[in-house]
């Protein structure tokens, strides 16, 4: 039976994709996903825990697998509860499984002291964003050789999926975060369908709030996913224990909803149960949602932007205490900061010494660069798509990588041959 959810605006992709096969369009973003680097690499990169410090925690490939089976989940829950779904009028699990598998697609190593400290480098040429880097990289950089080949030529209900921000970085005061790169424009011209914003929308913050219904899906998948199990991951790895929630709690002024929360939480590891009671409360959190009908300037090519996806408030509220919780006693820790100014300071060094090396009218002495980024780095016309390009190649990194290619540079102890392979 045909899913009439969705039309041929939404299967359109942003290139052809050639013939078409036994999967469906939503599928094939799925699966081209799946089998790329990026996402292998997120494997190695910091979900909390620096990658590599235990063995039990979640990197940002498991996070990212647990989103993706909270957001079919979703999807499974509201098809269940009928109205205004049925089985011919859906929304599609395997489109919103291939969201939740990008979703984290574009943050570089180090997390989100990572990410800060890239922003911070490309500044004053463009910024970075790990949502932004995440739209780039299926468009531009995940199938890229030196031929040209680039990209994933996905469909414009992905793209408009993983486009949790759709603000441009020129349309805000020097924005920190939240935003999109401005070469990106005509990637958010082909969601929109070559529609312009209405102007009573102003200058992309009203933007930043529009968001399919797959792109909320993954979003609530997503604070599900870290609000709980950062916490479990943070219990486990001895930054959380009673005795520091009970002072938190003390001086945090919570609301009964809170106070409930935390007390639950509490019970649950003196009674060592907190993986099954936080377990459940994932099931919880995700049948918490309903559909709500909504209007915007793109409902009538699209029925992807005429739901809004409620959450029950007091859910919403137990998310946002365990998230408050995590940032202020796991996050703000000193071995936390200390892991965290560590990745910042070496994602400069590297980001400086090759601009020093490639950048600049700079003669080049040895190749930093494999190809077939040096190669696409030489045929760039201008300083600021060639820093952009040094980005990618920073932020496409493990953990473990910038960390190896850092000792190789700066450490005279180290690079044997043996060290090097």
């Amino acid at each position: 039976m045909k899913n009439g959810f969705y039309n041929e605006f939404d299967c359109e992709t942003l290139e052809l994709k050639g013939i078409a096969d036994y999967r469906g369009p939503f599928q094939i973003d799925r699966d081209r996903v799946i089998y790329s680097h990026a996402f292998r690499r997120l494997q190695s990169k910091t979900q909390v825990f620096l990658s590599g410090e235990y063995d039990f925690y979640r990197t940002r490939l498991t996070h990212s697998l647990e989103v993706a089976q909270i957001g079919r989940s979703i999807c499974r829950f509201l098809r269940s509860r009928g109205d205004p779904l049925s089985d011919g009028f859906f929304i599609d699990e395997d489109l919103v499984e291939a969201v939740c598998l990008s979703h984290d697609l574009g943050h570089p190593p180090f997390g989100h002291s990572g990410e800060r400290a890239l922003h911070e480098l490309m500044r004053a040429d463009g910024g970075f964003e790990g949502n932004a880097q995440t739209l780039r990289i299926v468009t531009e950089c995940i199938y890229q050789n030196a031929s040209g080949h680039r990209g994933m030529k996905p469909t414009r209900a992905f793209l408009d999926g993983i486009l949790k921000y759709k603000r441009l970085h020129g349309e805000g005061n020097d924005p920190d975060n939240h935003f999109i790169y401005d070469e990106q424009a005509a990637y958010r011209r082909f969601v929109f369908g070559e529609r312009s914003a209405p102007p009573e929308w102003g200058d992309g913050e009203k933007l930043n709030r529009l968001k399919s219904i797959e792109c909320q899906i993954m979003d609530w998948a997503d604070d599900t996913a870290y609000s709980l199990n950062d916490i479990v991951d943070g219990v486990r790895a001895g930054f959380l224990n009673t005795e520091k929630i009970r002072v938190w709690r003390e001086r945090a002024d919570l609301s009964e909803v809170g106070g409930e929360a935390i007390s639950t939480l509490l019970r649950a590891i003196e009674e060592d149960r907190l993986e099954p009671v936080f377990s459940r409360k994932i099931g919880h959190f995700l049948q918490a949602v309903r559909l709500v009908p909504t209007e915007n300037f793109l409902s009538d090519l699209s029925n992807r932007h005429c739901f809004a996806l409620g959450v029950d408030p007091a859910i919403r509220e137990e998310a946002e205490v365990y998230k408050r919780l995590a940032y202020e006693v796991i996050f703000r820790s000193a071995p936390l900061q200390q892991i965290e100014f560590k990745g910042a300071f070496i994602l400069e060094k590297l980001f400086r010494a090759l601009c020093d090396h490639y950048l600049d009218g700079a003669r080049r002495r040895i190749d930093f660069l494999p190809d077939p980024t040096a190669s696409l780095l030489e045929a760039q016309p201008d300083c600021r798509t060639k820093k952009r390009l040094l980005a990618d190649y920073l932020a496409s990194m493990t953990d473990n990588a910038a960390i190896r290619t850092y000792k190789r540079l700066f450490d005279p102890d180290f690079g044997s041959i043996m060290e090097i392979l």
